[in-house]
């Protein structure tokens, strides 16, 4: 299947005027004629789901904020902390079109009574705030707002910002650090009790979805995966992309597409770090979420880390693992402590100096109990891209603690910082973070800023 053009533009609009020319408005405009619950009903009825990695349906979402509302304030939270190591779509849309998602986000604040609306973005984007702020200013001047809030909030570059309690705390002032809570539950401050918190992608649907209906989005993708997906392709490629694709697309035709790649030399493919390592047995799945989960995977947030034969397994394992018990934030202790150990022991295995112990170990740990007590889906990251390894590519570990290979090279899973000329740029300095996000000098985030999260 081809790539589309229904929310990634081809090249980025220079202005406001550009968009309105286009049709931009219009949809806002049809929002605030009509009752907000057909408004959200119509979002229902079209299906669109979060394209921020869990894939919850958005209406669904919406009705919900509605009935914990009771009438109360809401804040929209537009969740932009885009982090994902392999992912930059989010970016890549703020860049070519803020409008379309400013205008989502005014839709989504008016149907659930929000008037303020807030863009959670990390310090590290500062090219992209720059440009959301100067659209912001765009819209106030053009009568867009009527009375609607809008801001931006340059967060930490920590990855745990990207999750909805976390962005809630930091946009509150807080370090990124998981409620208990649903986000729903309590807001951003004491006058706006209740926040919806919404991907860009996701918002950057709305608008069309709003003006063509539900039919219109549905006429691509599946029962269950309606509409499109912007995936972003790096790794072991002759190049590296952002396209758009329709959900339901052979996962081998985008990474062929976007990174130029040959099927005969993928290995194993990496979702981002949510989701299992996708052996290349795999590569005929669907472009789906129930697509990528039948096939023992997951869609996530459709930044694809291709890896070829050139690279050691054990090490791919070793980068997730390490960027993910370092970006721990420790409040859950199996989390940090389980997390560093499971790196060490697969940086032992990389670097063929096993302990006879460490897999039993390592399985030991992998069991479950990474994930006690866990108030956010990290541990269990961490537990399924290990437990691939060891399920799904079992010669590669054994062969590193037998001695039979030769030490590996460590592999960067870092956060994608661009594309240049078709080159992935890594946050390479990433690797030097310490597992406490600061000088090292205590054991996790947690213990040296000593703050808890509510």
């Amino acid at each position: 299947m081809p790539q589309v053009r229904r929310i990634l533009d081809a090249r980025a609009l220079p202005a406001l005027a550009d968009y309105e020319r286009a049709g931009g408005g219009r949809a806002l405009r049809a929002a605030r004629a009509a009752e907000s619950a057909a408004v959200i009903d119509t979002v229902v009825a079209a299906g669109l789901r979060g394209r921020g990695g869990a894939g919850f349906p958005t209406g669904q979402k919406w009705q919900t904020i509605v009935q914990q509302a009771g009438g109360r304030p809401v804040t929209l939270v537009v969740n932009a902390a885009e982090g994902e190591p392999g992912t930059l779509k989010d970016r890549t849309l703020l860049r070519r079109n803020p409008y379309q998602v400013l205008e989502g986000a005014l839709v989504a604040a008016h149907v659930v009574g929000g008037d303020r609306v807030i863009f959670g973005m990390k310090r590290s984007a500062g090219a992209e705030r720059t440009r959301v702020e100067a659209a912001i200013a765009e819209l106030d001047k053009a009568g867009w707002l009527q009375g609607t809030s809008v801001e931006c909030v340059a967060a930490s570059d920590r990855y745990l910002v990207g999750e909805e309690t976390a962005l809630l705390e930091v946009v509150d002032g807080r370090p990124p650090f998981p409620r208990v809570a649903p986000p729903y539950r309590a807001g951003v401050d004491e006058g706006h009790p209740v926040s919806l918190v919404n991907n860009v992608e996701s918002l950057a649907n709305v608008p069309r979805i709003v003006l063509e209906g539900p039919d219109d989005f549905r006429s691509l993708g599946t029962a269950e995966s309606p509409g499109t997906m912007v995936c972003t392709v790096s790794g072991c490629t002759p190049r590296a992309g952002v396209g758009e694709f329709e959900l339901g697309t052979p996962l081998v035709e985008v990474l062929e597409r976007l990174g130029g790649v040959s099927r005969d030399d993928v290995v194993a493919v990496l979702s981002g770090t949510a989701n299992p390592l996708l052996p290349a047995t795999a590569l005929d799945a669907p472009l789906s979420w129930e697509g990528l989960a039948e096939a023992g995977g997951g869609l996530g947030s459709a930044g694809f880390i291709v890896i070829d034969g050139t690279v050691d397994l054990v090490a791919v394992a070793h980068g997730v693992s390490r960027f993910l018990s370092v970006e721990s934030c420790g409040q859950c202790t199996p989390c940090k402590e389980d997390g560093l150990a499971i790196t060490g022991l697969l940086d032992r295995a990389r670097s063929s100096a096993p302990d006879p112990e460490d897999e039993a170990d390592l399985l030991s740990i992998m069991a479950g109990r990474i994930t006690d007590g866990a108030r956010c889906f990290l541990a269990q990251q961490h537990q399924n891209v290990v437990l691939s390894l060891l399920q799904r590519f079992p010669s590669a570990l054994a062969d590193h603690l037998e001695g039979r290979t030769e030490p590996a090279e460590p592999f960067p899973i870092v956060p994608l910082d661009d594309i240049v000329e078709d080159e992935a740029v890594l946050a390479l300095d990433e690797l030097d973070l310490a597992a406490d996000w600061g000088d090292g000098s205590t054991p996790s985030p947690s213990d040296r800023l000593d703050v808890r999260a509510p």
